[in-house]
C-alpha cells in the first residue's frame, strides 16, 4: 500500500528492483540501537552525495523500531510495514531537507508518523479484516517485537504497554524503547514539552496500574 508520491515511481520495475535489493541488503546489517550516537544524519548525506551504502545503513538501523512505532498507530503490522517502507522510499524519490534541528532519528520517526496519520485519514480509521488476516497480522507482528525486543522481560512491558490508549503508547514506546528525550517527543508527536510532561506523567500512571494488575515487577523502569 503506497501513500501519497507519484504512482509512476512505483510502478518502474527498474526502481522497484533497485528499492528491494537496497531494503533486504540492510536485512543483514547488525546495529547498536542502545547508547549510541545518531548515526543518521551522516549516513543520509552519505546517501544524497549518491553512496546508496548510506541508505542501506539507514534503514538497516531504524526499519524494526520504526515498523514497531507505526504499528501501535495503526494497529497492523502488514500496514505498518508497508508505511515504513514508505517512509524510506520518500527519502529516495524526494530527498527531503534535514535541516539538523533535530536527530535524524526524530526527524525521520515525525516523517513515518505523519504517513500513518495519513493513511488512517485514508482508510477512515477504520478496515476489515477476516479471523484469518487477524490472524497472520498477530503472527507477524509478535514475530516482529520478538526480533527486535530480545529482553523478555521488556517484551512482557511492551505487550502491556499496547493495551494503553494511542498516545499513551506512543509516548511511552518512544522513551523507554527507542530512547528519545521529551524534546524528541514533542517534534515527533507534534506537542510542546509541557503536554508531553503531562503525556508521559499520565501514561506512566496508566502503566502502573496494569502492572499491578498483571503483578509485573517495575521498579526498574
Amino acid at each position: 500500500m503506497k501513500h501519497s508520491e507519484p504512482q509512476n515511481y512505483y510502478s518502474s520495475e527498474r526502481f522497484q528492483a533497485f528499492f528491494r535489493l537496497i531494503y533486504e541488503a540492510s536485512g543483514s546489517l547488525i546495529f547498536e540501537r542502545r547508547n549510541n550516537l545518531d548515526r543518521g544524519a551522516d549516513n543520509y548525506r552519505i546517501f544524497l552525495k549518491g553512496d546508496e551504502t548510506g541508505l542501506v545503513e539507514i534503514i538497516g538501523e531504524y526499519r524494526e523500531g520504526l515498523i514497531l512505532f507505526v504499528n501501535g498507530i495503526v494497529h497492523n503490522m502488514h500496514d505498518a510495514e508497508d508505511i515504513a517502507e514508505d517512509t524510506f522510499v520518500r527519502l529516495i524519490v524526494k530527498k527531503p531537507r534535514f535541516s539538523g534541528n533535530s536527530s535524524f532519528k526524530t526527524w525521520l520517526y515525525a516523517i513515518a508518523r505523519n504517513m500513518a496519520i495519513d493513511h488512517l485519514k485514508d482508510i477512515n480509521d477504520y478496515r476489515m479484516l477476516t479471523m484469518s488476516d487477524c490472524d497472520k497480522v498477530n503472527y507477524v507482528e509478535q514475530d516482529v517485537e520478538s526480533a527486535y525486543i530480545k529482553d523478555e522481560k521488556n517484551l512482557h512491558l511492551h505487550n502491556i504497554i499496547k493495551t494503553l490508549p494511542d498516545d499513551y503508547r506512543q509516548v511511552l514506546y518512544l522513551i523507554y524503547f527507542e530512547n528519545f528525550d521529551n524534546s524528541s517527543v514533542a517534534k515527533i508527536m507534534k506537542k510542546n514539552k509541557r503536554q508531553i510532561v503531562n503525556l508521559v506523567y499520565r501514561a506512566k500512571k496508566a502503566l502502573k496500574a496494569k502492572l499491578m494488575k498483571e503483578g509485573f515487577d517495575n521498579e526498574n523502569k
